[in-house]
């Protein structure tokens, strides 16, 4: 079987719209991470991030990394964008609820997985899914998620249940790899250059250790 490239699925999707500009909710799992998604996307999209990531079991560190996402959005609407002379919508952001308990109800019996495993797979679903019924009841055109960026992360997983959830909730999903084209390694460029937090572990206990 052929394996499905994601970021030409995208690019297609965007060469599509001829000169619309759809809703987007982008669920985000930080900063860094949103920072070269929203390189790709906010000349095509009128963005909203979500932030919803229940996973990350201090709160201190939630706070942190959600007053990083804040205070890099408003940079860039402060400054019409990154500068680099592409087209650049203004981006909002929903501050989602933090509920950890519903993280560790979630994985309850799979604490002891290996990282990248199962229970990762139900931490991927249970946040695209917040994102999904978001999008849905916000009339947002699209949804995706900032996770497909990692090296960590199984890009071909998050694409799978984005896309079964779309046909659950009748919601489009904006399949993506933003890894490709070295994304990754444009995300790191860019939290230098906007003086991002940029935490060493995905968030929930389990990662820490």
């Amino acid at each position: 079987m052929n394996k499905i490239n994601y970021n030409n699925e995208m690019e297609s999707i965007i060469s599509s719209l001829d000169g619309r500009i759809p809703n987007l909710l982008l669920h985000s799992c930080c900063a860094p991470c949103s920072s070269a998604c929203l390189e790709v996307l906010t000349p095509h999209f009128n963005v909203t991030i979500l932030y919803y990531n229940p996973n990350i079991t201090d709160a201190l560190e939630y706070d942190h990394r959600l007053n990083e996402e804040k205070r890099f959005i408003e940079t860039l609407n402060r400054n019409n964008g990154f500068g680099n002379g592409n087209d650049f919508h203004n981006i909002s952001i929903i501050d989602a609820r933090y509920e950890p308990a519903e993280f560790f109800e979630a994985i309850k019996g799979y604490e002891s997985c290996p990282e990248g495993g199962d229970r990762c797979f139900i931490c991927y679903e249970m946040r695209l899914r917040e994102a999904a019924l978001a999008a849905k009841s916000h009339g947002f055109d699209y949804f995706t998620t900032t996770l497909t960026l990692s090296p960590l992360k199984n890009c071909d997983k998050l694409n799978e249940i984005g896309q079964r959830l779309s046909a659950e909730l009748n919601v489009a999903f904006l399949p993506s790899d933003f890894k490709k084209k070295d994304g990754y390694k444009r995300s790191i460029q860019l939290s230098n250059d906007y003086d991002l937090y940029r935490q060493n572990y995905c968030g929930c206990i389990f990662s820490k250790r």
